[in-house]
């Protein structure tokens, strides 16, 4: 699979560590940056990680910040992009059964770091249901 990463300084280090996840279980990965811990703009970094993924360039982001919550909005904001701010394994797995997530925000400052890896293992893992959930899924697409 191809995933796409993006963070501001707030969620650096969580990046670094989902990165060599990813590159351990055989997932391609395209980092957005940001590249160090210096102060940035999260919408810089998190929106092209979200592009990517609508222009089918890669099939997932996963985006990381110090809560998570603006980097969530931030790849809410691009047509096609169904980002789910996860902070748990229940949440993880739901925002994939039911929703077809194809974005993943991550808080650094909220989420111990073996619990962040685990909700991307599982968010990795987990099918979309389809069934009663597909409607409501191509409802959220045909949102501008």
């Amino acid at each position: 699979m191809k995933i796409a990463l993006g963070t501001d300084h707030a969620g650096f280090r969580y990046k670094e560590k989902v990165k060599e996840l990813l590159q351990t279980l055989g997932h391609e990965v395209t980092d957005c940056g940001t590249f160090n811990e210096e102060p940035v703009d999260y919408p810089l970094f998190i929106r092209p990680a979200a592009e990517t993924v609508a222009r089918g360039e890669c099939d997932r982001a996963i985006v990381f910040g110090g809560s998570g919550n603006g980097e969530a909005m931030t790849a809410n904001k691009v047509k096609g992009i169904r980002c789910a701010l996860c902070w748990n394994e229940e949440t993880a797995r739901l925002s994939r059964q039911h929703n077809d997530a194809n974005a993943l925000s991550l808080g650094e400052r909220v989420i111990e770091l073996n619990m962040a890896l685990q909700i991307v293992r599982i968010w990795l893992e987990t099918p979309f249901e389809g069934g009663r959930h597909e409607r409501r899924v191509q409802e959220l697409n045909a949102m501008g």
